[in-house]
């Protein structure tokens, strides 16, 4: 019996039966999916965030996604699982947020003067127009940036998490998941590097190491630019659907 009819019926044993050990199968079947969306996540996260903490809450995504995933739909697991996965690492990283309350005081002073500026010029602002409007330096900001890694990745999750199509996370849409209403137009509305890592990170799955080759910048500035597109991007489609 072939890979595919072995699964097949590891689920019609499990959704028909209630066979736990066909579900335990299942799992360790599906088991690289956490890895891949683990590893994924983990690109975009300060080095304090463990990676076997992801994976941990990652296999309690697939767990959940196995119990409701309907196979008769014609839906395909992986695509729905990833979700899912993505989905219960995202609430496991919201329930340990160790971000500072004055950090995420300054990531409100930062998107009210963005969308402030972004009225008056007409475009979006540079860092340096940023920083002025803040009273602070480019370095200040930036370091915000750096320090919100983190919570752009939750932030923009929560904004676009939908509960009949769970998104994944910690990123975008990739290049075969739903594209939210007005993602398209608000990505275009970023500076042009964004639009890059963007595209880079969330269609090309690059790393920030390798994004960081491509534009000749160090990980961590493309760390900054990842959070600064996040956060805008999560302003905007909040706009969008209010």
């Amino acid at each position: 019996m072939d890979t595919e009819h072995s699964v097949d019926a590891l689920w019609e044993r499990y959704k028909k039966d209630g066979d736990l050990e066909a579900r335990n199968r299942l799992v360790v079947q599906y088991s690289p999916l956490v890895k891949f969306v683990a590893g994924r996540v983990r690109s975009g996260l300060p080095p304090a965030v463990e990676q076997a903490d992801l994976v941990s809450d990652g296999v309690i995504g697939l767990m959940d996604a196995i119990d409701k995933f309907d196979p008769d739909r014609g839906l395909q697991f992986q695509t729905y699982a990833v979700s899912r996965i993505r989905g219960a690492i995202v609430d496991g990283l919201r329930a340990s947020d160790w971000v500072p309350r004055s950090v995420r005081e300054k990531i409100r002073d930062i998107d009210a003067a963005y969308a402030k500026l972004e009225k008056s010029l007409g475009r979006a602002p540079k860092d340096s127009e940023v920083a002025e409007e803040l009273a602070i330096t480019v370095a200040e900001l930036r370091k915000v940036y750096s320090q919100t890694a983190h919570t752009s990745v939750v932030s923009f999750e929560t904004s676009v998490d939908d509960e009949e199509t769970p998104r994944a996370t910690g990123d975008l849409p990739g290049a075969d998941d739903d594209i939210p209403p007005g993602f398209l137009a608000a990505v275009r509305e970023l500076p042009e590097r964004d639009q890059i890592v963007v595209a880079l990170y969330y269609w090309e799955r690059l790393t920030l190491a390798e994004i960081g080759q491509v534009l000749g910048v160090t990980e961590s500035r493309v760390s900054q630019l990842h959070s600064r597109a996040a956060l805008t991007l999560r302003r905007k489609l909040l706009a969008a659907a209010g």
